[in-house]
C-alpha cells in the first residue's frame, strides 16, 4: 500500500506546487503613515549620476579644483541631486577632467556606493579623512577615491593618475560639507 501511495502523494505535491500562487515578493510601497515601508531586497548603489545643466559647485570651488587637479577648469556641470548635486568640473568643452558624488543615505548603499567605484579586490584601502573608509584606485583613464562613513559617501574621479589628488578633494569636501 506505502509503494503505490508514495508516488501518488509526490505527483500530487508536484502538481499543486504547479498550480499554486506564487508567494509575494516584499516591496516598497506606503504605509498608513505615508512612509514608505521596508523592502526584503538587498539594496544596490543608485545610478551614478549625470551632469544636467551648468552652475557652480555648492561644496568645492573651481579654483581648488584646478590647483589640486593641476588643470584650468572650464566648465561646471551639476547633477540634478538634491541636497548635494554631483559636480562635474571639465578641462574643455568635453572631457570632465574631475568629478564629485556626495551621496547620503543608509549605511549599505554607502558602502555599495564605495566599493563599485573602487572595488575592495582592485584597490588600495583608503581611510582618510578620519572614520572614513573605503579605496583608492589608479585606472588607464585617471584615479579614483571613494570612501564611506556611517550612510554618508563621497566618490571622487580624476583624468589624473594620482589618487592623492583624487585623495585630497575627499578631504576638502567633507570638510566644507561637515561630514
Amino acid at each position: 500500500m506505502l509503494r503505490t501511495a508514495l508516488p501518488s502523494l509526490l505527483a500530487l505535491g508536484a502538481l499543486a506546487a504547479c498550480t499554486a500562487e506564487p508567494a509575494p515578493v516584499a516591496t516598497s510601497a506606503p504605509s498608513a503613515a505615508g512612509t514608505a515601508a521596508t523592502t526584503t531586497a538587498p539594496a544596490g548603489p543608485p545610478p551614478e549620476p549625470e551632469p544636467t545643466a551648468d552652475g557652480q559647485c555648492p561644496y568645492l570651488e573651481s579654483s581648488y579644483v584646478a590647483e589640486a587637479n593641476g588643470q584650468l577648469v572650464r566648465k561646471v556641470r551639476l547633477s540634478a541631486d538634491r541636497p548635494d548635486p554631483a559636480c562635474f568640473f571639465y578641462a574643455n568643452a568635453t572631457d570632465v577632467q574631475l568629478s564629485v558624488w556626495v551621496f547620503h543615505g543608509d549605511p549599505a548603499t554607502a558602502k555599495a556606493v564605495v566599493d563599485r567605484a573602487a572595488p575592495v579586490d582592485k584597490s588600495s584601502p583608503a581611510s582618510a579623512p578620519d572614520g572614513w573608509k573605503g579605496g583608492s584606485l589608479v585606472l588607464p583613464e585617471g584615479a579614483v577615491y571613494a570612501v564611506a562613513k556611517d550612510g554618508d559617501a563621497v566618490v571622487v574621479t580624476s583624468n589624473q593618475k594620482q589618487s592623492i589628488k583624487a585623495k585630497r578633494v575627499a578631504e576638502t569636501v567633507v570638510a566644507n560639507l561637515g561630514l
